[in-house]
């Protein structure tokens, strides 16, 4: 399976928004793979994060992003879920997953109702150590409209994440201690 071929279904090849998604999928995926090489004794699938880092952002089309000249309806928080929608119309479940349990460091259903987030009301947090290796990469990178993207340091991740609650420090934290 060719990440780049599904993606072209729903991404005109060349446009900015295409390449924006590409060049962010690579940069996770060198970053997961290279992290997940550091806990070789978890017995990761190597090929799968490099195709899932590929596509876990494929729903962002569908959101309301102008700075990505996305023209959806949804807000961009949908983006795993739908993303997760459309991978599994391609009968790809586990790809799919990887979709909807990326965002942020994972959402809880208690996260969805307290916050009233407009998302399916489910658990939606990486669990095989192929997804959080996946969720950890995706956190050192944000898509931009220049494609110019530098890496965040670890610090600037943890800045960020207080913001949400102290366990997804936690939950960085510890993911941080295993990749790195």
């Amino acid at each position: 399976m060719n990440p780049l071929d599904i993606i072209a279904e729903f991404y005109r090849p060349g446009t900015r928004i295409y390449k924006i998604l590409v060049q962010h999928g690579k940069q996770v995926a060198d970053k997961a793979v290279n992290a997940a090489s550091k806990v070789p004794h978890l017995n990761p699938d190597l090929n799968f994060i490099r195709e899932a880092s590929m596509l876990h952002d494929i729903g962002i089309f569908l959101t309301n992003t102008p700075e990505f000249d996305c023209t959806g309806e949804h807000p961009y928080v949908c983006h795993g879920y739908l993303g997760r929608e459309i991978l599994e119309n391609k009968g790809l479940p586990k790809h799919a997953l990887v979709c909807e349990r990326h965002v942020g460091v994972g959402i809880t259903a208690e996260e969805i109702k307290c916050y009233k987030l407009p998302l399916p009301e489910h658990d939606m947090v990486p669990v095989s150590i192929e997804e959080q290796t996946i969720c950890f990469a995706d956190k050192f990178f944000s898509k931009n409209g220049n494609l110019i993207v530098n890496e965040k340091s670890v610090e600037d991740i943890l800045c960020r994440l207080k913001r949400y609650g102290s366990d997804k420090v936690i939950t960085f934290q510890s993911w941080v201690r295993l990749f790195k």
